[in-house]
């Protein structure tokens, strides 16, 4: 078996795998509504961070066996992967809007990240390193404060779930980074930047899991699985010195191919939003809300736990 098919096939196990993670944490956020960012006693959630974590190593060996232009993309299939696992597993089937989302977002990601090209890196000092890190936590942070100003489940969701796509890219390039010193000799250097990957891993994990919350599976993962890669490309291009192919005319090509990821993820979010509004029941005339439930609040808002709000 040649290299490039061995990388092939450890992409799509870890797409398989992320999406599986991903139906296990939506089912864990949808069935308890005491659920919080961190359901530790729900065994469920244990098997979706096993997921994870399946996932993610396999992406490893993957770039280990391929070019980051083959392998980085294949990660767009976990939204593919996912929405029919979802129909099959938990009898949830997508609309139609939802699966042009998932496809537009999906071939808007891959047209994207086959236009970047990785070779000739810059490095950064350490400095501008432990920099970058703390203005990506900060930057995570204020996305998640301003989630928690939001009514709708739907577009609190779609922020949170960007707040986590950051979080994973940001702890991607530093991995990237760190295995780049590693090979130099030189790890004990690097503990201040294993401490950023594991403080990003771990708030990608629980604010994923929050995303979920009514939100349903497509948009919260579509737009995870979108920014995710985005992040890591955009601060390669401007800090490590990578660039697009063919010049001009690649730039304005993959500028193109993020407008149609953008119009997926506004896609998602909206077919979502609809589905609420639909979903909304109507109490007769003179008869006040249901107790609990102020006058023209979503039913999946009134589900949420306060920490979220």
């Amino acid at each position: 078996m040649s290299a490039l098919v061995l990388a092939v096939l450890l992409s799509l196990v870890s797409a398989v795998a992320y999406a599986a993670a991903a139906i296990v944490q939506e089912r864990v956020a949808a069935s308890g509504p005491s659920s919080t960012y961190a359901p530790v006693r729900r065994p469920a959630w244990w098997g979706s961070v096993t997921l994870n974590g399946l996932g993610a190593a396999l992406h490893v060996a993957a770039l280990a066996y391929g070019p980051l232009t083959l392998v980085q993309p294949m990660g767009a299939l976990t939204i593919v992967f996912a929405l029919p696992m979802s129909a099959v597993f938990i009898r949830r089937r997508a609309g139609a809007a939802a699966w042009r989302g998932a496809v537009m977002a999906t071939a808007g990601l891959a047209g994207l990240l086959a236009l970047t090209n990785g070779a000739d890196a810059d490095d950064l000092a350490m400095g501008s390193r432990l920099v970058l890190a703390a203005a990506g936590f900060g930057a995570v942070a204020a996305l998640f404060l301003a989630s928690k100003a939001l009514r709708r489940a739907a577009t609190r969701s779609v922020l949170l779930a960007t707040a986590a796509g950051g979080a994973f890219g940001l702890a991607s390039v530093f991995t990237k980074s760190v295995a780049e010193d590693w090979q130099s000799g030189l790890p004990l250097g690097e503990l201040p930047l294993l401490c950023a990957i594991a403080g990003f891993a771990i708030s990608g994990l629980l604010l994923s899991q929050a995303s979920y919350r009514g939100a349903g599976l497509a948009a919260p993962l579509a737009t995870v699985t979108v920014v995710n890669p985005v992040v890591a490309a955009a601060i390669g291009l401007t800090l490590f010195g990578e660039s697009f192919r063919y010049g001009t005319a690649g730039t304005a090509i993959a500028l193109g191919f993020g407008v149609v990821a953008a119009g997926g993820l506004i896609l998602l979010t909206t077919e979502r939003l609809s589905a609420a509004h639909h979903a909304k029941p109507v109490p007769p005339p003179g008869l006040p809300p249901a107790p609990g439930r102020r006058q023209g609040d979503t039913p999946d808002q009134t589900a949420t736990p306060p920490a979220l709000r």
